[in-house]
């Protein structure tokens, strides 16, 4: 695609994915960039990078890829009702059914590691448990 026959709208590539919520934060935006897990119509790109109405965005998340075409650009961070209207997921089936091949692992190994008695982050009864263990074996 040339240059003329570009949108002359555009906006920033770290910027669209939060403004189109592909990212929570305008940094997580950029660290997906900057670790080159986004692509712009097959090339990498940098976070100030120009995107425009028509582009192929590919994001890698490592078990899959999803791919979306930008069918507008918001002015601001949009609500999640709102996305469909700025992009559409162009995804292949044989990624979906990756993604969905890896939502099943994790949340699985998420039940297998409560059921052995891990539950996360220590609370505070754990916590003073474990300080007082610790001030024991010195």
């Amino acid at each position: 695609m040339s240059n003329q026959s570009k949108s002359k709208i555009h906006t920033r590539a770290d910027k669209m994915l939060w403004m189109i919520r592909l990212s929570k934060t305008r940094s997580q935006a950029v660290l997906l960039i900057e670790k080159k897990k986004v692509q712009v119509n097959d090339l990498l790109v940098k976070p100030s990078s120009k995107i425009h109405v028509g582009d192929q965005i590919e994001i890698n998340y490592n078990a899959y890829l999803k791919t979306f075409k930008v069918i507008g650009i918001p002015k601001t961070r949009v609500g999640a009702a709102l996305v469909e209207t700025y992009i559409i997921e162009t995804t292949p089936k044989e990624e979906l059914v990756k993604m969905e091949k890896h939502l099943l692992m994790m949340t699985e190994l998420r039940k297998q590691g409560r059921g052995r008695g891990i539950k996360g982050r220590p609370e505070k009864k754990d916590r003073r448990a474990l300080d007082d263990f610790l001030s024991d074996t010195d």
